[in-house]
């Protein structure tokens, strides 16, 4: 393989809206890259809302469970950092129509680090600075990331 390729996929979350939002579905993948993680987002279902963005983030939960995803607990954040520098710090998304695609490259964690843990999507814009969690809203969708040899 050359150096800088692209694996298959690692690890994958299949997202899924709340009771609130049940028509949000989508999957979010993460591919091991030589010294980073490409994450891709594929979301439909998006509500309308004022701005368009939504906060996407790994969270430290290892379920989708409890009311309005309580279960999820807070950002992923190993290194004890603040908001934005959170290891699950990702770019919001941003709806199209209901949709929202996303592909970003980090080095903050590999896919090993964050299979069993949970990817959020909340109903606010992240402003990158409120702490914990960037003022990013309620919990709207959720996803256990699993191994993707598991998901098969």
């Amino acid at each position: 393989m050359q150096s800088g390729a692209m694996r298959s996929v690692a690890a994958v979350a299949e997202v899924r809206g709340g009771k609130e939002y049940p028509k949000i579905r989508g999957t979010v993948k993460f591919y091991s890259l030589e010294n980073a993680t490409l994450v891709i987002a594929d979301i439909k279902g998006l509500p309308k809302t004022r701005t368009g963005f939504f906060a996407f983030h790994i969270h430290e939960g290892t379920s989708c469970g409890g009311e309005d995803f309580a279960e999820t607990k807070g950002h992923y954040n190993p290194n004890m950092s603040l908001h934005p520098d959170h290891a699950g710090d990702l770019p919001p998304l941003m709806r199209s129509n209901g949709n929202a695609f996303s592909a970003v490259v980090t080095d903050r964690f590999t896919p090993s680090d964050i299979v069993g843990r949970t990817v959020v999507i909340h109903s606010n814009p992240d402003d990158f600075s409120t702490q914990p969690s960037g003022n990013a809203g309620k919990k709207i969708a959720c996803g256990v990331i699993r191994r993707a040899a598991d998901t098969v």
